[in-house]
């Protein structure tokens, strides 16, 4: 059974930090992708960062946000320092494999809030 469960959610101030996790069962964590999407109230989901055979982040969280994996762990972490309003939403987990050309496998976890105040 796949599970990905997000931790590290909360209320903070514009520019304080939080670290997300994402810890995770059912497949083999070090064959995936491992990343962040984020949907804030009335938007949709947007793509925040990934680790996989290279780190890529969303040009609005370069430089503030950190995505680090422990494979050992199966755990996947999102370092968020500098934080605004606007990065408020709730923060999806998600783990991804390219099976062949036409197909892939993605996994979601349940989501955890994040709510910055000025």
């Amino acid at each position: 059974q796949v599970q990905l469960v997000e931790s590290g959610g909360g209320s903070v101030q514009a520019g304080g930090s939080l670290r997300l996790s994402c810890a995770t069962s059912g497949f083999t964590f070090g064959l995936y992708t491992m990343g962040w999407f984020r949907q804030a109230p009335g938007k949709e989901r947007e793509f925040v960062a990934e680790s996989g055979s290279y780190t890529d982040y969303a040009e609005s969280v370069k430089g503030r946000f950190t995505i680090a994996r422990d494979n050992a762990k199966k755990t996947v972490y999102l370092e968020m320092n500098a934080l605004r309003p606007e990065d408020t939403a709730i923060y999806y987990c998600f783990a991804e494999v390219q099976r062949s050309i036409n197909s892939r496998t993605t996994y979601w976890g349940q989501g955890t809030r994040v709510t910055v105040s000025s």
